[in-house]
């Protein structure tokens, strides 16, 4: 028997993906608890639709990614930062706090999708990489500077 999953199964299939498995298990099991549907011709049409749609979809999102990056890359964020002796400077800068600045730039960007690799506690220049996509990622200069 033929099947459609339309959820992840551990160990059978993913989602979208057809499968012939066993009757018993098929009737019994994925499509009563609704992991799949029978494979029909109608079933496979509005998955192939489906997919498609998703396709599109995929490169709209991949295409807003690439117009964010472009504009991010122009972007140079300033922190005033307190220092002790030799300059050395008290706490460091948060993905939360890159966020915020962000924001009132009128970039609206998750704090999860902000990777540091190490922490900003320096003065100086850094680069910070903010992952807007699987495929994207976007660099922003992040500078401390002295309080004043």
């Amino acid at each position: 028997m033929k099947v459609i999953f339309i959820k992840d199964v551990k160990g059978q299939g993913k989602k979208g993906e057809v499968k012939e498995v066993k009757d018993g298990y098929g009737m019994n099991y994925l499509i009563k608890n609704g992991y799949a549907v029978l494979a029909t011709e109608t079933s496979v049409k509005r998955l192939e639709k489906d997919n498609q749609k998703q396709e599109e979809l995929e490169q709209k999102e991949l295409a807003k990614a690439q117009e964010l990056k472009n504009k991010l890359s122009k972007i140079k964020l300033v922190f005033p930062v307190k220092t002790g002796e030799q300059n050395k400077v008290f706490g460091s800068i948060s993905p939360k706090q890159i966020t915020t600045e962000l924001k009132k730039q009128g970039f609206d960007i998750d704090k999860k999708k902000i990777i540091l690799n190490y922490s900003l506690s320096t003065l100086g220049s850094h680069i910070v990489i903010i992952e807007l996509h699987k495929q994207v990622k976007a660099e922003i200069e992040v500078r401390l500077v002295v309080e004043s």
